[in-house]
């Protein structure tokens, strides 16, 4: 399989198309080559004449650990050229950022979820490049959470930093095919390209969106520490909101979450009586966990791990926004006068409880609060946003199983 990056170092007549442009980049830790090496140096080596470097959430060398730490700008001290933070004063390039630059070369390693910021940056930076005259490149990579759709959409008025736009929360499309979606919904009128992945086959296994085997991973950031990362995430970014430890502080982050002194058998028991299919295409394990640090540092949590890694997991019964509603609602049932909801300053958003900002709205928090509300109801209330989202986003896919089905 190659990647963006691969196919313009390999292509001539793409590097061609950047002669006597100078670029901009936004890159993280994790865009690299197949050999390894970071983008910003081997475009600089293939003779691109890089300008400038735009980092995104966490930085351009992913050094900060938690959300809402802001990265300073500095000179890169390889390249001598000025890096940039989009998390920082600013989250949307200005016009002194691209200043200096014809083309913005986007490459941001993704994991597949409306919450993951690196979308909202896209989009800012598209928005950006439309008010600038500038042109944006998009330097494909893999979905690591495959193509399946999952969970409520955004809710107008609730967009922020974490909700670039009305999609479910796990969405299934690559940075590449969102910027057609958000050229066209947005209506920007932007000189914009995507140079695609060649060979992924987002439903093969045994990565289903991520080429085990094939890639190195390297987190795109801090948390995200292995390519299962990825398939948990649309269920335990909703921890975030809560009081509940998402697994932050130990050597698996977002693949396990829990609370001191609880018992993670019990927890399960109380989600297989709520909503036993929902719990499909995965292995939960009931763990014990202390965090060095974030939520009850120090602390014995019980809780569960969710594991995506073995033969019990299946892409097509594996739905992890459900699994972590069902563990919300169980913890209710279970502790219904222990707080849940962690009312703090999430993103920037200083109004809304966090929940609600993650969800995209208050839906979800509202079923869980709710002690009459059943499986049932959520999906009643789901189902069909996730089928009107399969539905719209088919426009903007460019692979199928086997490969590129078109581009820009």
């Amino acid at each position: 399989m190659d990647f963006g990056i691969d196919r313009l170092l390999a292509d001539a007549g793409l590097r061609g198309r950047l002669e006597g442009r100078r670029v901009a980049v936004v890159a993280h830790p994790a865009s690299i080559t197949a050999c390894g090496d970071h983008t910003l140096d081997a475009l600089a080596g293939a003779g691109v004449d890089v300008v400038a470097a735009l980092g995104p959430q966490h930085g351009l060398r992913g050094e900060k650990q938690d959300n809402m730490q802001e990265s300073e700008d500095f000179r890169d001290p390889r390249l001598s050229i000025p890096v940039h933070s989009l998390y920082g004063r600013v989250r949307r390039p200005t016009a002194a950022m691209l200043a200096g630059c014809d083309v913005v070369i986007v490459d941001l390693q993704d994991v597949g979820c409306r919450v993951y910021t690196f979308l909202t940056t896209l989009r800012y930076v598209l928005e950006a490049a439309a008010e600038g005259g500038r042109a944006v490149w998009v330097l494909d990579r893999p979905n690591p959470a495959g193509r399946p759709v999952e969970g409520l959409r955004l809710e107008a008025g609730a967009e922020s930093f974490v909700g670039a736009g009305p999609v479910p929360m796990r969405h299934g499309l690559t940075l590449g095919e969102f910027a057609g979606w958000f050229v066209h919904t947005l209506r920007l009128d932007v000189d914009w390209s995507v140079i695609p992945l060649a060979g992924w086959r987002p439903g093969a296994a045994p990565g289903y969106g991520w080429p085990l085997g094939g890639r190195t991973w390297v987190n795109p950031s801090p948390n995200a520490a292995t390519p299962w990362m990825p398939r948990c995430y649309p269920g335990t970014v909703l921890l975030e909101g809560t009081l509940l430890s998402e697994g932050r502080g130990t050597t698996r982050p977002l693949e396990q979450f829990g609370f001191p002194g609880f018992d993670g058998a019990r927890w399960l028991a109380e989600m297989e009586a709520l909503a036993p299919t929902w719990l499909a295409g995965c292995r939960l394990r009931p763990c014990w966990f202390a965090p060095t640090f974030h939520k009850h540092a120090g602390l014995l949590c019980g809780g569960l791990q969710i594991h995506v890694d073995d033969a019990a997991h299946d892409p097509a019964l594996f739905r992890p926004w459900r699994l972590v509603a069902a563990a919300l609602k169980a913890f209710r049932r279970l502790r219904p006068d222990e707080p849940l909801w962690r009312d703090f300053a999430y993103e920037y958003e200083f109004e809304r409880l966090a929940i609600d900002v993650i969800c995209g709205g208050p839906r979800l928090r509202q079923w869980v609060d709710d002690r009459t509300a059943t499986a049932a109801d959520l999906d009643a209330m789901v189902e069909p946003e996730e089928e009107a989202w399969r539905g719209e986003r088919r426009s903007w896919l460019l692979y199928d199983d086997g490969g590129p089905v078109g581009g820009s």
